[in-house]
């Protein structure tokens, strides 16, 4: 608990909606308690000056598969949430427990408690004690539950429990050992690969069996203008369906891996220019809830083979701000929106009183200059490993200070 207040002043803050306002904020133990133009500093206050930066909300970064404390900082994140691909996975309320402690005390980790016994797809794993042991959604982690009947069950389970189930879109019958999506540049670079279409029909068999259930569900990564099309329908007439994407597929598209760089081996693999596009038109349509780093770092033993054998995932917490940033200077989205894909969304799925600039809610804050350029350079990133897509890449907007409750943590 910190016990003396803080105020942050010469911030243009950000709020839920319109652009940034100068102003300053405070907060007493780890709430705000006032923000505004007309706030002022206090006695006893400790004081921050912003300096004219942007102060928002520290992100909330949903579905994270190591808990990389560094590389969260550097990136402006204070609550990131585990996936159950552990070792061994989240499947028991013991491991559940131990991992929503071990970001203390500079970050707050909620893990996701795995869907499955030993993330297999066959049993449902025990959801209500790893709930009552910290867990703060339900996931199928890195696969796609294949058995209809399995995955409406515990979409039932979790619609009584009130969690949200956290799934990963990719019919693994059709996408096999696919590294890459069907395409002119798959086939010009002889990579195994499965068509786009296993996605959409992994999200429309999913949205089908929550609408069943009445059951939330949040689809981690939708990729491709079919996949989106299907969640953009089924939000249309109610079913409660939220969907996340990373950077990697707004920026990128699978030309990029005309020279083999497993760093852009992900999962699910990039894909063409049109569905990068639609990514782009579903995030400034209110399609895609959510912008996460899908942060996963990989050593070179992952990395350093060809690319067919190398694992797939992306050190993306250090680049999840300033690749965000980018849409609004492209004018796609407002400030606004950006953190609430960053921030106020993921928090509201994770049932946390965060992810805003409000009075009562924790006062995890980021001091953010938006224009502040740097490279990306996977040889020096704060991350326990550097396999980003975006390596030597120009980009605007560091995060310059960091508080977790009201205390600096960066």
């Amino acid at each position: 608990m910190i016990s003396q207040p803080l105020a942050i002043t010469n911030a243009r803050l950000v709020l839920p909606t319109g652009e940034p306002v100068r102003g300053t904020i405070r907060t007493e133990g780890d709430r705000i308690t006032a923000l505004g133009p007309d706030v002022t500093p206090q006695e006893g206050d400790r004081l921050f000056d912003a300096r004219g930066q942007l102060v928002a909300p520290g992100l909330v970064d949903l579905g994270v598969f190591a808990v990389d404390k560094p590389a969260f900082h550097f990136g402006g994140i204070t609550r990131a949430a585990l996936m159950p691909d552990q070792g061994p996975p989240l499947d028991h309320p013991a491991r559940v427990r131990f991992a929503a402690q071990s970001g203390k005390p500079g970050l707050w980790v909620h893990p996701l408690a795995a869907a499955t016994r030993a993330l297999e797809g066959n049993e449902i794993a025990e959801v209500a004690l790893m709930r009552d042991a910290g867990a703060k959604a339900v996931s199928t982690g890195r696969g796609w539950i294949s058995d209809s009947g399995t995955m409406l069950r515990l979409l039932r389970y979790c619609a009584m429990l009130g969690m949200v189930v956290v799934t990963h879109a990719e019919d693994a019958g059709i996408t096999g050992s696919a590294v890459a999506t069907a395409s002119e540049m798959a086939t010009r670079l002889g990579l195994p690969s499965a068509p786009a279409e296993a996605e959409a029909l992994a999200v429309a068999r999913d949205i089908a069996l929550a609408e069943m259930a009445g059951a939330r569900l949040h689809i981690r990564q939708v990729t491709t203008r079919a996949a989106l099309d299907l969640v953009r329908a089924a939000k249309a007439r109610g079913v409660a369906v939220t969907a996340g994407v990373t950077p990697a597929h707004f920026m990128l598209s699978d030309t990029a891996l005309a020279d083999f760089r497993t760093f852009l081996r992900l999962s699910p693999p990039l894909r063409q220019e049109a569905d990068r596009r639609a990514v782009i038109a579903a995030i400034a349509d209110g399609t895609i809830d959510v912008i996460a780093s899908g942060h996963d770092p990989r050593g070179p033993e992952d990395k350093r083979l060809p690319f067919a054998d190398a694992e797939p995932g992306m050190a993306g917490a250090e680049t999840l701000l300033p690749m965000t940033l980018n849409l609004v200077r492209d004018g796609v989205i407002d400030t606004a929106r950006a953190f609430a894909l960053l921030a106020e969304n993921p928090a509201r799925l994770l049932g946390v009183a965060a992810g805003r600039l409000e009075a009562g809610l924790a006062a995890d804050l980021a001091v953010i200059d938006a224009d502040r350029p740097w490279i990306v350079n996977s040889d020096k990133m704060a991350a326990s490993a550097g396999n980003t897509p975006f390596d030597r890449q120009p980009v605007q907007g560091r995060c310059t200070a960091l508080f977790k409750g009201a205390a600096q943590v960066a």
